[in-house]
């Protein structure tokens, strides 16, 4: 089955572009509920797995973490003081120097951080809050700092039998992503299946209460996982009863923690600015988000279409979810 067309844009009334792609939504026993398109389409996790890396890496790094800290190394936030803040809380408290950090150097993602603060520098990677508990996780454990970015690192290892387990899969594509740690290619139904993982991760075993550590920090603290005008902070803010995480090239989870489902969406052509609007189109459809919530998250929902610096037009997300 192919993609399906998700998201148009529109300027001046004229439909100026179509956005394809699928969606996945898995229930807590890892079967098939819902989709679009082609649930089994092949995926790079990204940065939607930062969740179970931020799983993995508390279930080897027996520290008090506060709700901050955890938050932001399940984030990709934008680099504003509050998130850098919270990095550097990891670091001092694992006692590890900021020097460690092996995520490339960025400026922030926020603009109005960007502006007072341009340089370039590791610790504004949106990805260093994963890398910080990744470092304090290898601290802990006795294992080299130097080299924990490489596949066969003893925590790249734990990452990836927690992959395997909560993806419910018997192998996985391994590749290297933007921050140079290892990232796992899977169907996207599998990323579903991770998310319903996450949100009942009672079959987790011994990462069980881990999990629940890293959704409960989540839902406490959403603006670390993301932060100013970012659809994963705001869906979070606006409803007590997700968690969500995007990732790169236009990939975009959910877990819907008092129905114990896990939502993937994989937008084709990788446009971060269509993912968002699809989502929440999913989220409407399940009636996970009421009336509501839904104006609350208009801005995030159908974004604007600038044309000389005024709305012209706007993004809207229309498709139909099929029941498997």
């Amino acid at each position: 089955m192919s993609a399906v067309p998700m998201v148009r844009c529109f300027r001046s009334g004229l439909e100026e572009s179509v956005h394809a792609g699928d969606v996945a939504v898995v229930d807590a026993g890892g079967s098939l509920v819902a989709f679009a398109g082609e649930p089994s389409r092949p995926v790079f996790a990204r940065s939607s797995m930062k969740p179970l890396q931020a799983t993995v890496s508390l279930s080897l790094a027996p520290l008090e973490f506060s709700d901050r800290e955890v938050a932001v190394m399940c984030a990709s936030h934008n680099a504003e003081p509050v998130h850098i803040e919270a990095v550097r809380s990891i670091l001092t408290r694992a006692g590890i120097a900021e020097e460690a950090l092996q995520c490339p150097a960025m400026r922030p993602w926020d603009e109005e951080t960007a502006i007072a603060s341009p340089e370039r520098r590791r610790i504004n990677s949106d990805c260093s809050g994963k890398h910080a508990g990744m470092l304090a996780a290898s601290l802990c454990q006795g294992w080299p700092l130097e080299s924990y970015r490489d596949p066969d690192h003893p925590l790249q290892q734990a990452v990836l039998r927690a992959v395997l387990s909560w993806s419910r899969r018997h192998s996985v594509e391994v590749g290297v992503d933007g921050c140079g740690v290892p990232v796992h290619g899977m169907p996207l139904s599998s990323m579903a299946s991770i998310y319903g993982a996450l949100v009942r991760p009672e079959a987790l075993r011994d990462l069980a209460t881990h999990a629940e550590r890293a959704v409960s920090a989540m839902r406490a603290e959403p603006y670390l996982v993301a932060g100013r005008n970012r659809t994963d902070t705001a869906v979070m803010q606006a409803s007590p009863h997700l968690i969500v995480k995007g990732g790169a090239e236009g990939l975009m989870c959910a877990g819907i923690i008092d129905r114990g489902l896990g939502v993937a969406v994989k937008i084709h052509d990788g446009a971060a600015r269509a993912a968002g609007p699809a989502l929440i189109h999913v989220l409407r459809l399940l009636d996970v988000l009421d009336q509501p919530t839904l104006a609350e998250l208009e801005p995030f929902a159908e974004l604007p279409v600038l044309g000389g610096g005024r709305p012209v037009g706007r993004l809207v997300a229309h498709f139909e979810l099929q029941r498997a």
